[in-house]
């Protein structure tokens, strides 16, 4: 995986890239503050290159003192907040595996008397198996792809929330290399 991970290295570096994964990064760390601080919080995150929205009911001057910890507790070293196991890069990595294993499972059913049918049971361990290693899967690729728990010169300018939407909204925006 090393030599991957040393492969993509220069894509991961661009700037923008770069941007999006760190806020990323303080998007997960921010969740797990916040997560520490409401009670059976429901939220969901956004990265992009110029922050983070977060969807969901949550007091704007709390998500302000949560994402400037998590900034600041990230630049202490703790790079582990960067990782949150509700990520949608762990979703997509089951996700896949699943549908890997599906496929092979289905290799050569039609010349089967039940067909498809009968590997329903290799279908099934194979999407048990995915979501077993998925997780971890999910979690070493957001720890070398997705997020960076190392936020460099990352700085939050402003904390809004976005008043008129259907859904709770804020907006964390952010500037950064």
């Amino acid at each position: 995986m090393e030599r991957q991970l040393q492969a993509i290295q220069p894509i991961l570096d661009v700037p923008f890239i770069r941007r999006v994964r760190r806020n990323h990064g303080l998007e997960h760390a921010t969740i797990h503050l916040l997560s520490r601080k409401v009670e059976n919080l429901r939220v969901i995150g956004r990265s992009d290159a110029g922050g983070f929205w977060l969807y969901g009911d949550v007091d704007t001057t709390m998500l302000r003192s949560a994402a400037d910890d998590a900034l600041r507790r990230m630049r202490g070293g703790e790079h582990k907040l960067a990782i949150h196991p509700n990520c949608g890069t762990n979703l997509v990595t089951i996700a896949f595996l699943g549908a890997v294993a599906t496929l092979i499972a289905l290799m050569g059913a039609e010349r089967e008397r039940m067909g498809k049918l009968s590997r329903l049971p290799m279908i099934m361990m194979g999407i048990m198996l995915s979501v077993v290693f998925g997780q971890s899967i999910g979690a070493k690729l957001q720890e070398h792809v997705t997020t960076l728990g190392d936020p460099g010169d990352l700085e939050i300018l402003e904390v809004k929330s976005m008043v008129g939407s259907s859904v709770p909204l804020h907006r964390v925006l952010t500037r950064s290399s």
